[in-house]
């Protein structure tokens, strides 16, 4: 008979090994599953998804354990369970990390144990992330309206573009045809109030346009994600043919460390205030607005500098604001004007201080250079 107490310790001890101390598939720290199928450690949310997958998942506290699982826990791990099922991964394939949404996250391990992607089989069809190019129909919210039509999509590696078209018939050309080299996506299910919503962000005549979209299907819409990543990531190898692997990776998308609602004035300080929806890009040091969290085109866009080039920012607020109903305020000094915002919430205020400084405090690269001076150009 298994010796209950014994067999949790061994456990215990098997978690905190390196190997072994962060989540196989998102990386979050001390995990306390175990899937004793796959024979490696897991946090309790991906557990869940485990056991969706009949991967035959126990707490390493709360269950009985048996001492031939034990052991079989004891000879397998973390370490290799990754060099199986992530054997081949591409280098562009996102692997999702603890706070990412619910569907990258079933997807990523769906991908590796279900459908066993990137253990270095022969996979025919092969994924069509893989192939360089994909098309496929999403829905796509309109630009004036908050209804989501079905449109098509075209990607293209030879190309390094991303069409779609307002018909399924394609004889009458794309409605738009995004550079690659501009593009950006985001998952923003809450955003845009659906579980796999998309948020694809490109430049148009060198104003931000953001093109809102999900699938019905989570694997579709992954499929979609990692499509767009790979041909990104082909774009930086023959843009940057000098950079590393480890350089390029982390451009080839990015999310947004702080988007929200703030009340703006204009630059004279005497208009009323008006509330608009802001996105913090700190990959190009941008600060955007929009009318509304949902709307397809920027209003306008503020360059974040470094605190040795005169930008700096702090909770100072007006004194005689106009038409505010938000109380907690935030001044943006850049070389040119001084932006003020109000916050709703001291909260905000406080995020809204830390992401922004945080930002500040990263020296600029030469491109961000360019940046600056482009939008300078646009007012």
């Amino acid at each position: 008979m298994a010796n209950r107490e014994r067999n949790k310790r061994t456990l215990l001890e098997l978690v905190k090994l390196p190997e072994n101390s962060h989540c196989a598939d998102c990386g979050a720290p001390d995990p306390d599953w175990a899937s004793y199928k796959l024979g490696l450690f897991v946090c309790l949310t991906c557990s869940g998804i485990h056991r969706n997958l009949s991967s035959r998942v126990k707490s390493i506290k709360l269950d009985y354990w048996e001492d031939e699982l034990v052991a079989f826990m004891k000879s397998s791990g973390n370490a290799r369970a990754t060099a199986v099922y992530e054997k081949v991964l591409p280098p562009y394939y996102y692997r999702p990390q603890q706070t990412d949404c619910a569907v990258l996250r079933e997807q990523w391990i769906r991908a590796k144990y279900e459908r066993t992607e990137f253990t270095g089989e022969t996979k025919y069809p092969p994924p069509s992330y893989t192939t360089g190019f994909y098309e496929g129909m999403l829905w796509k919210k309109g630009k004036e309206n908050t209804q989501f039509l079905k449109r098509k999509f075209v990607l293209s590696e030879r190309d390094f573009t991303l069409a779609y078209y307002n018909k399924e018939n394609e004889s009458k050309g794309p409605k738009a045809v995004i550079a690659i080299k501009d593009l950006n996506v985001t998952f923003q299910p809450e955003k845009i109030g659906h579980p796999h919503g998309m948020q694809i962000t490109y430049l148009n005549k060198d104003r931000t346009r953001n093109l809102f979209v999900y699938h019905e299907s989570p694997e579709e819409t992954v499929t979609w994600y990692n499509a767009l990543r790979a041909v990104r990531y082909a774009y930086l190898k023959t843009a940057y043919p000098t950079g590393t692997e480890a350089d390029l990776i982390p451009n080839i998308m990015h999310n947004y460390p702080k988007e929200g609602y703030m009340e703006k004035t204009g630059p004279l300080q005497k208009e009323p205030f008006k509330r608009r929806w802001f996105i913090l890009d700190s990959q190009n040091r941008k600060l955007l607005y929009f009318k509304g969290r949902l709307d397809a085109e920027e209003l306008g866009v503020i360059f974040i500098g470094t605190e040795s080039t005169s930008y700096s920012v702090s909770d100072r607020a007006p004194k005689h604001p106009r038409g505010n109903k938000w109380k907690f305020g935030l001044t943006l000094e850049t070389p040119e004007r001084q932006f003020l915002f109000m916050c709703e919430h001291e909260g905000e205020q406080r995020e809204w201080l830390d992401a922004l400084r945080q930002v500040m405090s990263k020296p600029m690269a030469p491109q961000d250079y360019t940046t600056e001076a482009n939008i300078r150009n646009k007012r």
